[in-house]
């Protein structure tokens, strides 16, 4: 068992000798040799190890409109990476090749913070973004990169579930520039059968966020027929996330394809995609976009105040950007988020790439 890599956030218990994880609300109880839920932290000599600490499944340059981001740097480059495990049981897991993976050997061995902050500079990437998997399970490693590329000048993302213990979280997210929280559905029933998780911890996550750090971050749900699809669920949603984090926050509803243990469950209608927008709206939310399919109407960016186009999308293609001081140009309202004056131009393209 690989035992590199001393984790932070845990303790032993007086009574078992086990080691017990607090990085998470899961707080697994971890004997001599075995590992916890996430599979990536271990028991190694009664202490707790990342297994997968300066490790990566890949790397790959992305539009930063994929993670999805549609206030952060738009139409700019973000080298993406992520390792193995995770921390949630998500039956519809769209990723479960790598956060379901125990085959640790697979993973790069050439990936240590400095490596991925140069790589990102060499390629002209503004950010990096930890995907893929929850970067919550490797918070040590994405601490150590997110470090580095803020002294560079590189900023970074995380892409997360947010399922991440109030000890752990303030660390975690010190030195994270953006991040999209994936609040997976409204009812705790569904976090229990679906995630095998809780709810409260990612909305005490995104609260956090919100008046506790500086933060810019962006909410997805996935859409699942016959799961977290109905019209009170997502009113009840939206209504929360208005109460408790205002209406600016960005909110993005996906669409489900069967994968993982739901094969037999249908695909996302469009139609659904744009009713869910719509109740968003309704409630008052300001900036609502639909994601996995084609929609160029619903991904662009209008102004709250007087409903004039600001950010035209196609896809990941930037077409169309009237921001101006991060203003409406023609109402002078101001639109939140990290703009530029220009648009990046790096587009659709998806790039693999190898460090060294």
């Amino acid at each position: 068992m690989d035992s590199a890599y001393q984790a932070r956030w845990w303790h032993r218990d007086g009574e078992t000798g086990k080691v017990v994880c607090t990085l998470c609300p899961r707080e697994c109880h971890i004997p001599e040799g075995s590992r916890g839920f996430c599979f990536v932290r271990a028991n190694v000599g009664d202490e707790l190890h990342l297994t997968t600490y300066g490790r990566s499944s890949g790397f790959c340059i992305d539009p930063i409109e994929k993670k999805p981001l549609a206030h952060f740097l738009p139409g700019t480059s973000v080298l993406s990476l992520g390792t193995a495990g995770c921390n949630l049981g998500c039956k519809f897991c769209q990723n479960w090749d790598i956060s379901k993976s125990r085959e640790m050997d697979t993973l790069s061995s050439n990936a240590q913070p400095t490596a991925i902050v140069d790589a990102a500079k060499q390629a002209g990437c503004r950010s990096i973004a930890f995907t893929y998997n929850d970067p919550v399970i490797w918070a040590e490693y994405a601490i150590d990169i997110a470090r580095v590329a803020r002294c560079e000048g590189i900023k970074t993302v995380a892409v997360t579930a947010g399922y991440i213990s109030p000890e752990a979280r303030v660390e975690f997210f010190e030195y994270i520039d953006a991040a999209n929280v994936d609040l997976k559905a409204f009812s705790e029933t569904f976090y229990r059968k679906l995630t095998q998780t809780r709810l409260r911890p990612v909305l005490d996550t995104l609260v956090y966020l919100k008046h506790e750090t500086d933060v810019w971050f962006e909410i997805t749900t996935l859409i699942i027929p016959g799961e977290n699809d109905s019209p009170d669920e997502l009113r009840a949603m939206c209504d929360w996330i208005i109460e408790k984090l205002g209406p600016d926050v960005p909110l993005h509803f996906s669409a489900f394809h069967p994968d993982f243990k739901m094969m037999n469950t249908p695909r996302t209608p469009h139609e659904t995609l744009i009713r869910a927008r719509q109740t968003a709206l309704d409630a008052g939310l300001h900036y609502v976009y639909v994601g996995n399919v084609h929609d160029k109407e619903r991904d662009s960016t209008y102004c709250p105040g007087c409903g004039t186009v600001l950010i035209e999308r196609d896809w990941y293609n930037i077409g169309l950007y009237r921001l101006e001081g991060g203003r409406c140009p023609d109402c002078g309202t101001p639109i939140p988020g990290n703009f530029e004056t220009k648009p990046g131009t790096w587009g659709r393209r998806r790039l693999p790439i190898r460090l060294g």
